[in-house]
Parts: C-alpha cells; sequence; structure tokens
C-alpha cells in the first residue's frame, strides 16, 4: 500500500466525522455538550462504547499478544460481564435518582467537596494516562508506515492526530459523539473483520477451515489454573469485574454517555447488549490473533522482533495486514485503525472537560459562555500530547499491559470511595479522604512489588504450602487482582478513620 493512498483513507474518514460533527451541533443547546439533552438511542450509545472500551489497545495488541496470553484475555472478558451487572443494578439506578451529569457529584453529596475533589482528580489522572497509552499505540503505527516515510517527526504526527480530533468535538460533546462513536466501531470491527477474510482468501480457507485451524491451535487455550501465574483464571476472572465496575461505571467517561439516555430503563438495556456484544467482539479479536501467526508460519513471513531478539506482538497485525494481506484488508486496517485512534481519545476529552468543569471549577452545565469550557477542551488535548510524548520515551512493554498496570492503581481509590460510600452508613472527615487515596495506591505497590519475594523466601525456608520454590520467576503474581487490593485497602483506610454516619 502507498502512503498516498494511506492518507486518502484517513482524510476520507476523517471527512464523514465532520459531516456527522456539522450535522449533530446544529442548534446545539448549551447543556447539550453535558448530557446530549438526554435523547440518545440506548443502541446508538451501546455500539457507540464498544470502539471506546476497545480502542487501539485491543485492535493491535490483543491479536499479536495471544502469541504469549493465548485465549487467557478471555478470562478477564467474562469478568468484565459480571462487572456490568454491577453497574447496571448497583451504580445506574444512583445515579439516575440524583440525575448526575458528573458522577463525581455523589461524592460530594455523601461526604463533601474535597472527596469529589479527590474523586476527580483520579479519574482525569487515570483517563490522561490510559488515554495516552492508547493513542501512543496507534499514534505509533501511523508514524512508521506513513510519516516515517516523509521524515515528519512522532510529536508531529501525534499533534496532527489530537489537533483532528479537537476540530469535531471541541463544539458538539457528547450529542456528537454518540453518533460518531458508533461510526467507529463499526469501522474498527470491520478491519478485524477483513483482515480475517484477507487471510481466508489467499489461503483457500473455508468457515470450516478457520474454525479448526483455531480450535486445534495451541494458543486457543482458555483457562489457566497456575496459582503462581499473573494468568491464572481467579486473578483475570475477579480482575475482570472490578476493571469493568472501575473503568467503566466509576469512569466519567464512560457513564456520562450512559446518563445521556433518556431512562434508566433504557440505559440498563444499553449496557446489557453491550455487556454481551464485547464477548463475542474479543473471541473475534483473538481469532484472528491465531490466523495472524498461522498464516505467517505457513507463508514463511518473517515477524518483527524488538529490542531484545523477541516477537514485537504489536506490530504484527501492522505489519501483516499492510504488507501482505492485500489491498482491502490494508485498507481495512487502516480505516480500523484510525477509528480505534480516533474513539480512544475524542470521548476522552470532552469528558475531562466535563469533570474539570463540574466538579473542580463547580460551573453550572446551563451556562451560557462556552469559551471557559472550550478552553479547558483545548488545555486537555494539550496535556495529551505532553503525556504521550513521555510513554514514547518510557515503553518497554506491550501497551495493553501498561494501560491495565495504570488503572489497578489509579482506579483503585474510586473503587473503595464508591464502594464505602454505598455499602456503608459511615461518615468519614472529608479532609481525610485525599490523603488516605494517596496512601492506598502506595501500599498497593508495596504489596505488589515486595510481597511476593517475601512470600516466596519464607515458603522456601518453612514450606507451608504445596509451591513451587525452585524459582522466583512469576511466584505468585498478583496481576489484575491489584486493583481489588487497593480498592479494599481504600475501603477499609475509611473504614478505620470513620464515624457514625450524620
Amino acid at each position: 500500500m502507498t502512503v498516498s493512498w494511506i492518507l486518502f483513507c484517513i482524510s476520507l474518514y476523517f471527512s464523514i466525522l465532520l459531516l456527522i460533527s456539522f450535522y449533530t451541533s446544529r442548534r446545539i443547546e448549551k447543556k447539550s455538550y453535558f448530557d446530549g439533552d438526554k435523547e440518545s438511542p440506548w443502541y446508538v450509545v451501546a455500539f457507540g462504547m464498544l470502539g471506546d472500551s476497545l480502542s487501539g489497545v485491543t485492535f493491535i495488541s490483543v491479536p499479536g499478544a495471544i502469541l504469549l496470553a493465548k485465549f487467557g484475555y478471555l478470562q478477564l472478558v467474562f469478568g468484565y460481564f459480571f462487572g456490568y451487572l454491577i453497574i447496571m443494578y448497583v451504580l445506574l439506578p444512583l445515579y439516575y435518582r440524583l440525575n448526575l451529569i458528573s458522577i463525581y457529584s455523589y461524592l460530594h453529596e455523601r461526604f463533601g467537596i474535597y472527596t469529589q475533589y479527590t474523586g476527580s482528580f483520579f479519574f482525569i489522572l487515570s483517563r490522561i494516562l490510559g488515554s495516552a497509552a492508547r493513542l501512543f499505540l496507534a499514534a505509533t503505527v501511523f508514524q512508521i508506515f506513513i510519516f516515517d516515510a516523509w521524515h515528519i517527526p512522532f510529536w508531529f504526527t501525534v499533534l496532527f492526530i489530537i489537533f483532528l480530533i479537537w476540530i469535531y468535538t471541541v463544539k458538539g460533546g457528547i450529542k456528537t459523539l454518540i453518533w460518531t462513536d458508533m461510526f467507529q466501531s463499526l469501522m474498527l470491527l470491520a478491519g478485524v473483520i477483513f483482515a480475517i477474510v484477507g487471510i481466508a482468501s489467499q489461503m483457500h480457507l473455508s468457515f470450516t477451515n478457520i474454525f479448526t485451524i483455531i480450535k486445534e491451535s495451541p494458543s486457543s487455550e482458555i483457562f489457566n489454573w497456575d496459582i503462581n501465574s499473573k494468568q491464572n483464571f481467579w486473578k483475570q476472572f475477579l480482575g475482570g469485574i472490578f476493571i469493568a465496575a472501575s473503568m467503566t461505571g466509576l469512569d466519567q467517561n464512560m457513564m456520562q454517555k450512559n446518563l445521556s439516555v433518556k431512562t434508566l430503563k433504557d440505559s440498563q438495556t444499553n449496557m446489557f447488549w453491550f455487556s454481551v456484544i464485547m464477548i463475542f467482539t474479543n473471541i473475534i479479536f483473538l481469532s484472528l490473533g491465531v490466523l495472524l501467526y498461522y498464516y505467517a508460519t505457513e507463508m514463511g513471513i518473517a515477524l518483527p522482533l524488538n529490542e531484545k531478539g523477541t516477537v514485537f506482538t504489536d506490530r504484527v497485525f501492522p505489519q501483516l495486514a499492510l504488507n501482505h494481506l492485500g489491498i482491502i484488508a490494508g485498507t481495512s486496517f487502516i480505516v480500523g485503525l484510525t477509528a480505534a485512534t480516533f474513539s480512544s481519545a475524542d470521548s476522552v476529552l470532552t469528558t475531562l472537560t466535563t469533570s474539570y468543569y463540574i466538579d473542580f471549577l463547580d460551573q453550572s452545565p446551563d451556562i451560557k459562555d462556552s469559551r471557559l469550557r472550550m478552553l479547558i477542551h483545548l488545555l486537555f488535548a494539550l496535556i495529551l500530547l505532553f503525556v504521550i510524548l513521555i510513554i514514547k520515551a518510557l515503553n518497554e512493554s506491550a501497551v495493553i499491559d501498561l494501560v491495565l498496570t495504570i488503572a489497578g492503581y489509579t482506579y483503585g481509590p474510586l473503587l473503595g470511595l464508591f464502594f464505602y460510600g454505598l455499602f456503608t452508613k459511615r461518615s468519614i472527615k472529608d479532609s481525610f479522604v485525599p490523603i488516605i487515596c494517596l496512601i492506598a495506591p502506595l501500599i498497593a505497590y508495596f504489596f505488589d512489588t515486595y510481597f511476593p519475594n517475601i512470600l516466596y523466601n519464607f515458603e522456601h525456608e518453612i514450606p507451608l504450602f504445596d509451591f513451587d520454590t525452585s524459582t522466583k520467576s512469576e511466584w505468585f503474581l498478583f496481576g489484575n487482582t491489584i486493583l481489588i487490593i487497593n480498592g479494599f485497602i481504600t475501603f477499609f483506610s475509611l473504614l478505620i478513620f470513620s464515624d457514625k454516619a450524620k
């Protein structure tokens, strides 16, 4: 594929987004930016959330990472489903009853202004870091396959992408995003499906052949029962439940779209179908991963290697799609990656603006002067650019691991705060909350970093469990359960310093 053709596809795609933005932002009211006038169709929100949840991380990392993790990623996804049930029957009824725009306004009502600041701060931190990591992955692919040929620096590539996103989100907000996200989810899925079609076409595979290849592949193994491994089923499954409850249900970015639906019942319906679609979509992504490695092996194609001499899993899909699978699969990959790039960052600019505007500045969404909101929108775009450049300097592993690691430490305090507010009737001194929520992740980091070695050394000297102590490699790693530990540390720390409710 030529650079000119790739740029044409991106330009055409962006033109469609601009048309959607122009149409949806006409005669927009000031509050529409924040709640979409409570007129969003639930099925549009459900399908659009798919693209935002998957993003460039799933689009590129998940198919490539199957070389190491196999189908084990589904263990996490199964947990997601039950996490979404918590959102449907615990969190959404609360948000609708209080008629919230920023979900962290609940923390103000329950505890006080400093707790609201704390919740909003951890959301802003989580989303900036997580979205920057996702956008970094997609921008890197654009850089390698497009802009490097023109000797354009990486910082300009990222700046250009963020500028395009800023253009079509700055005015319409949520009212625009629910429709652009639906379009982008469709394009993202098309990128994966046409890649599978490209492999099947070149290798003359029928649907039955594809099913057999996936079924018989060693990578199709789902369940891991090794307690020492971070891929252990219970660590992944339980981590998935709390990741979904935190990263979706306690995340302004995801909930602001849900709250733009008119009624609680419609919002719950949206969340249910989203959770079902999420499972099947991830199966498709993992199946693509099996087929990519099968295709490379059968065709004798050398896979990209990293500095350590091992397979660079994040570049397997891009290399095969753009250089080997034909014009249709390659074009679909570019369109899908573009969708993943824009969907991973467009909504976050709107929801970061919402959280800062309402939670920190205590501004009313009905205010007529939109200049302050637009200035905040621009500020977060620049912060996102800065963080992406830092990630580029520090990146050493698959970005999907980076995103989940970030989530474990930044969403943990949110998990503890909301669960404490929902499941206890006790109060706490508002000014204590920021301190507790800063200390809890540090304690969790200590557990994650040092506790496995402490436990290993103790078990090696005084055997109590039937564990293999011959090596420290991956010995009782917490994996995604660190989010749960972080949340419970926050919860019980709040409980220790609590008082009877006033």
